[in-house]
């Protein structure tokens, strides 16, 4: 029996543990609280602690640096990312099946984040606003390509989501920095493309600020279908933006 009630102590020890990898609390890289720290916290003993981070170290969740700590891995991430990013790469076309998808998930993580974010989370997502700010007036692309990045996955964290957050940092994050960097290439900072690049994510964070999720659902659509507009531009070598997400037909 005391077997027995050990080991259901330990499985709900791993879940919680779980659950702060699934939520996002430990983002890959982070170095998680010592055992003491956990085992106080749990109201468990250090061993009951131990045998859940062997549990998730065995399922490389979690790693052990020797004089460091124990490290959340990329694990969750790298499972779902690594076979698109190949893929999208080898098949352009997937990036159109992969944008519509992603309008109608960071269309639903801006509008999450409107309701729920956190003074910890607004505070985040409004420093990435900065940088962003301050990269685009710099006229440094790759810095603004970063922030913009950043800018989109601390909405996502604002949704308080799991699946939400893990998708996005999945799939969504290694695309759109591809977008991203592939726009900037080819823009003039001083044309109207890049004004429209840079308001439009202020749009989207005085909607969160605001608590208007409505309109921070709009103003990320609009974000996106712009992106998207002008890539499939470039891409058929057309003159006039494209208004709407709408793929071309098939065959």
């Amino acid at each position: 029996m005391a077997i027995s009630r050990n080991h259901s102590v330990v499985n709900a020890v791993q879940k919680k543990l779980e659950t702060r990898l699934l939520d996002g609390s430990w983002a890959p890289g982070t170095r998680i609280p010592a055992e003491r720290s956990l085992a106080e916290e749990m109201n468990v003993s250090r061993a009951t602690v131990r045998e859940a981070i062997s549990r998730l170290a065995a399922r490389d969740m979690l790693v052990s640096r020797q004089g460091s700590g124990v490290y959340v891995t990329d694990r969750l991430q790298a499972g779902l990312a690594s076979p698109w990013r190949q893929l999208v790469a080898d098949h352009p076309e997937l990036r159109w099946d992969t944008l519509e998808f992603r309008l109608e998930l960071e269309c639903a993580t801006a509008h999450f984040a409107a309701l729920r974010a956190t003074r910890a989370d607004l505070k985040n997502i409004g420093d990435v606003v900065k940088r962003l700010t301050k990269a685009y007036k710099a006229g440094d692309r790759r810095e603004e390509a970063r922030a913009d990045a950043d800018f989109h996955e601390a909405i996502a964290e604002a949704s308080h989501n799991s699946m939400f957050r893990y998708l996005h940092a999945g799939i969504i994050r290694m695309l759109r920095e591809h977008i991203a960097l592939n726009l900037h290439r080819m823009h003039d900072l001083e044309g109207s493309m890049a004004v429209n690049l840079m308001e439009q994510p202020l749009a989207i964070w005085q909607a969160i600020k605001s608590r208007q999720p409505e309109q921070a659902r709009a103003a990320m659509r609009r974000h996106i279908e712009f992106t998207w507009g002008e890539l499939r531009q470039r891409e058929e070598g057309k003159s006039p933006v494209v208004k709407t997400a709408a793929k071309k037909p098939r065959g």
